[in-house]
């Protein structure tokens, strides 16, 4: 990942609804959900969704997939793990031990959204 494309998904994630809709889409997991079921979810009229959605995709987190009638957003995985590897990847001044995996952090609720980061 170039130092730009990190830029951009890091502006992405610079904004608390976008974060909190990012977060979730992660823990739903690779069938993603509903742009209603965001909606509703996130108490967001459609037009203040499509944007967040909007520039989630653009900065290369979140991809759309259209379903029938409805289109799914879910967490573009292969994006979070390119971003995580660009921030870790010179981690810890040549003791990479010190980092440990990310996402293994089980330090009480460290790391999950809360019940109201979600429920936005």
């Amino acid at each position: 990942m170039e130092t730009t494309d990190a830029v951009l998904a890091l502006s992405g994630l610079a904004q608390e609804t976008r974060l909190a809709i990012f977060r979730y889409l992660v823990q739903v997991g690779p069938e993603g959900e509903s742009a209603g079921d965001l909606a509703e979810r996130f108490q967001l009229p459609p037009a203040t969704l499509s944007f967040h959605l909007s520039q989630l995709c653009q900065c290369g987190l979140l991809r759309a997939q259209r379903s029938g009638r409805r289109i799914l957003y879910m967490a573009d995985y292969d994006g979070m793990n390119r971003l995580m590897t660009f921030l870790t990847e010179d981690c810890c001044g040549g003791r990479p031990e010190l980092c440990g995996p990310v996402a293994s952090e089980k330090d009480g609720d460290a790391g999950k959204a809360s019940a109201m980061e979600i429920d936005r």
